[in-house]
């Protein structure tokens, strides 16, 4: 899978970003679990890797001036092109958001992230259909006369960010988590 391919990638010394991976047990424990909660033990080895990414990286996951973001990637033992879901910019939220637009100088760029973080999430981790987010997506950018997605500026896309908060919410009952973990 993806994991066994960068571990590998890594230890013949070509440059790929820090890491770590979950095994294919655990997460057959955590859908096993009958709170739908992660065992202690699994939460405890996912925040030391997390500890261990931070002191890599020299960014904080959750911290509101250098945040570290990661994507998640599911994985299997053969390949499955377009089947395997990933959550991009994990560890963004209103607070990292500024420090990230702050950090990088790019409110185009950070609040681009943040829509896709909220979209993908929404998606894969809380069940919202994909076609609220494109419709709410596609509706911006005719407004916006802008025929590719390129070519909506930052005010468009923190417009879509805080729509695609209001449909998460509309769709699960609850607002969009901001803790991080």
């Amino acid at each position: 899978g993806k994991g066994a391919n960068l571990c590998e990638m890594t230890q013949i010394g070509l440059n790929v970003p820090p890491g770590f991976v979950i095994t294919t047990q655990a997460c057959l424990d955590y859908l096993a679990h009958p709170d739908g909660r992660m065992h202690d033990d699994l939460m405890g080895q996912v925040t030391a890797e997390v500890k261990a990414l931070e002191a890599k990286t020299g960014k904080g996951f959750g911290d509101g001036k250098n945040p570290l973001l990661v994507s998640v990637r599911s994985g299997s033992a053969m390949s499955m092109p377009g089947m395997m879901d990933t959550i991009l910019n994990l560890g963004l939220n209103s607070e990292t958001l500024h420090g990230l637009i702050e950090l990088t100088g790019n409110p185009r760029f950070g609040w681009d992230a943040y829509r896709r973080f909220i979209q993908l999430y929404g998606k894969i981790a809380l069940g919202v259909p994909d076609e609220a987010f494109d419709e709410e997506f596609e509706k911006v950018k005719a407004l916006a006369g802008a025929k590719a997605d390129i070519g909506l500026k930052a005010n468009h896309l923190e417009d879509i960010s805080h729509k695609f908060l209001e449909i998460v919410e509309r769709s699960t009952g609850t607002p969009f988590p901001q803790d991080p973990m």
